[in-house]
């Protein structure tokens, strides 16, 4: 469903991303996209904030109900996914031709989506919730190998420069 996603978006939407010739110009691009990717975790952090204000446990520093343990389990999945996918997409935006740096929002964009679907299918069940992970997962799996294979295959003489 992802690369479907991602192609159609890629197609249809009528944007393209602006001149970048330097890689410093590159990663301040990602870099500004990678601030939208935050919106789902900082809606996550203020519902959990909510939630814990909220609750009707007297002891605050006991044991969390499930409506609050939902909230931050997602937060903190969310933080260390974040994490990955913005390095990935730093690195992978540096490997990209110009025509593909479309790619950089899009990427984004289906991060934030895809933690929003998670976070709405991890609150229904805990069973509903490989969908919402895996629209998130399986495009950094696949940003992680196309940046192997472009620092050890396609220029493995610029690895570290």
């Amino acid at each position: 469903l992802c690369p479907c996603l991602i192609y159609g978006a890629y197609i249809f939407l009528p944007f393209d991303a602006p001149l970048l010739p330097t890689i410093s110009a590159r990663l301040v691009y990602t870099l500004r996209c990678a601030a939208f990717a935050t919106f789902p975790i900082v809606l996550g952090m203020i519902v959990s904030a909510i939630s814990r204000l909220c609750s009707s446990a007297l002891q605050p520093f006991g044991e969390l109900q499930r409506e609050v343990e939902i909230h931050r389990t997602y937060v903190s999945q969310s933080v260390h996914l974040f994490i990955l996918y913005f390095f990935n997409m730093a690195v992978l935006a540096t490997y990209l031709p110009q025509e593909l740096l479309k790619l950089i929002p899009l990427l984004t964009g289906l991060f934030a989506i895809s933690r929003l679907i998670f976070w709405m299918s991890y609150a229904i069940g805990r069973s509903f919730r490989a969908f919402g992970f895996s629209m998130t997962f399986l495009p950094l799996l696949a940003m992680l190998l196309w940046n192997l294979y472009g620092m050890f295959v396609l220029e493995p003489e610029n690895l570290l420069s």
